[in-house]
């Protein structure tokens, strides 16, 4: 089985890609944050850890995390975001191993792990190799407007908080430029697998 990591910032298109490899080549996609938020449900491994670190008040009424008041928590606090990651990183990372094996006992051809972060995440041990989903800022600008109805401010905000585009170059072994019509990437995906 091969096992792929796939980055890039907001508005690359990384989901259509995902969707393409899951219809193309019958691949697993495994998409981090999804992951990180089944294991802070109430009762899975990372629930306790978080309200013992952050106290009840990150609870809701119905007993499971209030993701936007961990989230004020942590904002703007490194040291404190630090051991949110320290709780989540490592249990995320230990069910994606499993999760891997289980894949392989089903004979699945292709497993793909997704994130934004995913070359901070510490995941090349994981990944036989890492592709940076690259589009260009004014092809990710127009797709946030039309997808998510974004203003020109927040698209601003956001692309500015990620990492830039030589630094997802520099971790990356392949690159495929999602700029352009979507046949060019799936020729480029073609080529590379």
């Amino acid at each position: 089985m091969k096992v792929i990591g796939i980055t890039g910032g907001v508005g690359a298109g990384k989901s259509k890609v995902l969707h393409f490899l899951e219809a193309e080549y019958g691949a697993v996609v495994c998409q981090l944050d999804h992951v990180a938020f089944m294991l802070q449900r109430k009762g899975q491994p990372c629930f306790d850890e978080i309200v013992k670190e952050f106290g009840e008040e990150v609870r809701r009424p119905d007993g499971e995390l209030d993701r936007q008041k961990l989230a004020e928590v942590v904002f703007g606090d490194q040291q404190r975001l630090g051991r949110l990651n320290a709780i989540v990183h490592p249990l995320v990372k230990e069910w994606v191993r499993r999760d891997i094996i289980e894949k392989e006992k089903e004979h699945i051809p292709l497993y793909v792990i997704e994130a934004a972060l995913l070359p901070e995440a510490g995941y090349e041990d994981i990944c036989g190799e890492i592709w940076y989903i690259y589009a260009s800022e004014d092809a990710r600008r127009k797709r946030l407007k039309s997808s998510r109805g974004y203003s020109d401010e927040r698209i601003s905000r956001m692309i500015e908080s990620q990492s830039p585009d030589e630094g997802f170059r520099k971790v990356c072994q392949a690159v495929i430029d999602n700029s352009g019509p979507f046949e060019y990437t799936k020729k480029q995906i073609g080529e590379i697998l």
